[in-house]
């Protein structure tokens, strides 16, 4: 190691923690699971302008699987139901999100993948960033292995209804030939007392 050489130290893991669980701003778009710019730009401790600035810079780093941005019809439709508020970072529904004056995105925001978020973060070089960025891909693992158990189980109910159904044709048939033998038998015709003229 040279005399001259710098060395950047990571705080502790356990001193930088996200400020609310990083699940709660991965959303669902275009089938993609993606964070917004200014979500990911509070977990770096950066503004928005400055990440997105970064990627600019970049933009040879960010292939289109990395990075998009929103169109402006994406961006109203998550504001009307409530995904994100006005200044694009994402809001849970059961928060009431309260904007300064004036606090709102100009244009749609970008949407970062999970590798566009680790690029983001190597793109920013801050020790913040890289330290918060591994919070971010564990935050997407485990929403893949959510996913991955959840179609796990909806596979198993699947193949459980579709037994439960063959046996409940089968069971139909059965009940079918066993109606006729259920039934009580008919009365036997009642012996007429007296005599008749039909009777031989």
């Amino acid at each position: 190691m040279s005399r001259g050489a710098r060395h950047r130290i990571l705080p502790p893991m356990n001193f930088m923690k996200p400020k609310k669980p990083i699940e709660t701003l991965i959303l669902t778009i275009r089938e993609q699971r993606v964070i917004l710019a200014p979500d990911l730009a509070d977990l770096y401790g950066v503004e928005t302008r400055v990440l997105n600035q970064g990627v600019k810079r970049n933009v040879e780093r960010f292939p289109e699987d990395f990075i998009f941005q929103l169109t402006a019809e994406e961006f109203s439709a998550l504001k009307d139901a409530g995904n994100v508020s006005s200044d694009g970072r994402a809001a849970l529904r059961s928060q009431i999100v309260i904007l300064e004056p004036g606090r709102h995105a100009k244009y749609p925001p970008y949407a970062f993948t999970e590798h566009g978020a680790i690029m983001a973060a190597t793109v920013l070089n801050s020790p913040e960033a890289v330290a918060m960025s591994v919070f971010v891909v564990r935050a997407f693992m485990q929403m893949r292995e959510q996913l991955l158990a959840n179609a796990a189980i909806l596979k198993r109910l699947a193949e459980i209804d579709k037994t439960l159904l063959e046996h409940d044709s089968a069971l139909r048939v059965i009940w079918e030939k066993l109606q006729p033998l259920l039934a009580p038998p008919p009365d036997p015709p009642r012996r007429r007392i007296g005599f008749h003229a039909d009777d031989k």
